[in-house]
């Protein structure tokens, strides 16, 4: 077996040639495949290679899988695959396989999940021609008919063609050719149909059946290769590995509280127009707090005052109670008749 590329299918279209006929093709997205770890027979018990495209939030990455990226120096991916080769490849992860590695006119076979159909009928699923549409046919125009044979066996065959689930399956597509290989969009155009709906992956492969054998492996692309060049330098930007991306993450945290904690400070180098507004609002507000301070001031002297007022008030009004309750009863004793003398 042979190593792959892994794509996504984008949608169909139409390529026109010079003699004026359409060629129907469907266009497959390949982003690089970073290699994450390499299988050998002394550890696996098979040799191949495990790769990864495309990037996913670092939140939906499990613990056990961003040490596995981690370990292998590149970004998580949305998934991981694997290749199984026939003898132990002479890679090492961080390799990186990218669409250059395919050609036009290169033939190869395309593997993905087809369309689910759900439960489907013997003449949609098989192409089964039915009963009579007219006369003689009681309820049985799209019936499958009879299924058993006579008493020997006596029983119906295994993989015998009746109603059932439909698609969801693996489906290998073979000898497809490749129209057109367009590098700066990362983009390949093969000729036909391919398993799989709009946005599912499938896996590209050099065609079993050729007589052109063709190794991916041998022109893979090292890190450092890949790095440098104007691909990665101008539109790829991988961080070393998770940490990293953690230790970004962290820094942009602080970063946001400093630019909070600068935004509540006057900053130091400002613009001289900008430093008289400051002095003139600054001013305005001292003189609306120092009257508000005066103003506080002369209310707390004035309820001093009525304090004052009414006490002295409250004492007057005592004293004359005491003076009216001491007239009183002097007047009281004076109109007391005198007490009988006693003749014995």
């Amino acid at each position: 077996m042979s190593a792959g590329l892994v794509g996504r299918k984008i949608g169909m279209s139409r390529v026109f040639t010079p003699e004026g006929s359409s060629i129907p093709v469907t266009v497959v997205e390949i982003l690089p495949n970073w290699i994450t770890q390499v299988r050998t027979k002394k550890i696996d018990g098979y040799d191949g290679i495990q790769v990864t495209t495309g990037e996913r939030r670092p939140n939906r990455v499990s613990k056990p899988m961003k040490g596995h990226f981690a370990k292998a120096e590149v970004e998580p991916g949305r998934g991981v695959w694997e290749f199984r080769l026939d003898q132990e490849p002479e890679v090492s992860p961080g390799y990186v396989l990218t669409v250059d590695l395919l050609k036009e006119g290169m033939k190869v076979d395309v593997s993905g999940r087809s369309i689910g159909k759900g439960f489907s009928g013997v003449m949609k699923r098989y192409g089964f021609g039915g009963g009579r549409a007219s006369h003689g046919n009681s309820k049985a125009h799209r019936l499958a008919g009879s299924i058993g044979n006579a008493q020997d066996p006596g029983r119906v065959f295994k993989g015998k063609k009746m109603a059932g689930h439909q698609g969801d399956q693996n489906v290998v597509q073979q000898n497809l050719d490749i129209v057109k290989v367009d590098f700066d969009r990362n983009i390949i155009l093969i000729s036909g149909s391919i398993p799989g709906s709009k946005g599912t992956d499938v896996i590209v492969r050099p065609a079993v059946k050729s007589k052109e054998k063709t190794d991916l492996l041998a022109n893979v692309t090292e890190p450092s290769d890949w790095m440098s060049s104007d691909y990665a330098q101008n539109e790829y930007e991988p961080s070393e590995s998770v940490e990293a991306m953690s230790t970004e993450i962290t820094d942009y945290e602080e970063q946001t509280i400093n630019e909070k904690a600068d935004t509540q400070s006057i900053p130091e180098q400002i613009d001289a127009t900008e430093a008289s507004d400051i002095v003139e609002v600054t001013k305005i507000e001292e003189e609306s707090t120092a009257g508000k301070s005066n103003s506080v001031e002369s209310i707390e002297s004035s309820e001093i005052e009525t304090s004052s007022s009414d006490e002295d008030s409250d004492s007057e009004s005592v004293e004359t109670l005491k003076s009216s309750a001491t007239s009183a009863e002097e007047l009281k004793n004076s109109k007391k008749p005198e007490g009988k003398k006693n003749v014995n």
